[in-house]
């Protein structure tokens, strides 16, 4: 009887404390709704979902873009110039290129070959800095290129829309300016994956 009552108990106190994070998380987000962009609670409920489903936070907040096209048509340097020639056209500039490392004799589930290149508007930069420095832990933005072992390639960079949409509205002058960082952090990776410049 008295391991009966230890584990209804302990039942039960999981549940309240799983339950009250549940429960607070929602009662923050309906009282304080009010505050947030338009476009927050379905920015957050879509990285949670993701979260949930692959228990990968990462994952739930980037974009992944596959490079159809095999490597003899388009080498890992054909896609690092098309992206780099894709930022001019945004009015990015590539503030770096980083070739982490290659592994010739990487399986096929394993990283081969990677390589970071990172683009800036540096007018759009100074003022969401000055708007807050914390802007800058995500600056400046990147699109990673990853070649497993197998030949499978794919670009990753970061889904912005909770960096634009997950707190306060942005103010008249930043929110286009934003949207156009975000535009073209998603244009030029999916246009780079098939070699469109």
């Amino acid at each position: 009887m008295k391991s009966v009552i230890t584990a209804a108990a302990a039942l039960v106190m999981a549940f309240m404390f799983s339950g009250c994070s549940t429960m607070h998380m929602g009662w923050t987000a309906m009282t304080g709704q009010h505050k947030l962009d338009d476009g927050a609670m379905e920015a957050y409920d879509k990285m949670f979902t993701k979260v949930v489903e692959y228990g990968d936070p990462a994952r739930a907040m980037m974009n992944d873009y596959n490079v159809t096209l095999p490597a003899d048509e388009l080498s890992n340097e054909d896609i690092a110039e098309t992206i780099k020639a894709l930022a001019e056209e945004y009015n990015m500039r590539v503030t770096g290129d980083v070739k982490m490392y290659t592994k010739d004799d990487a399986k096929p589930d394993e990283v081969k070959h990677a390589r970071i290149l990172s683009l800036c508007s540096l007018h759009i930069a100074k003022i969401f800095l000055n708007y807050s420095r914390w802007y800058g832990g995500f600056m400046p933005c990147r699109i990673m290129l990853v070649e497993y072992g197998s030949g499978e390639r794919h670009l990753v960079t970061m889904d912005m829309t909770l960096a634009i949409h997950g707190g306060y509205p942005l103010s008249e002058e930043m929110a286009p300016l934003a949207a156009s960082v975000k535009k073209a952090m998603e244009e030029i990776p999916a246009r780079a994956a098939i070699g469109d410049f």
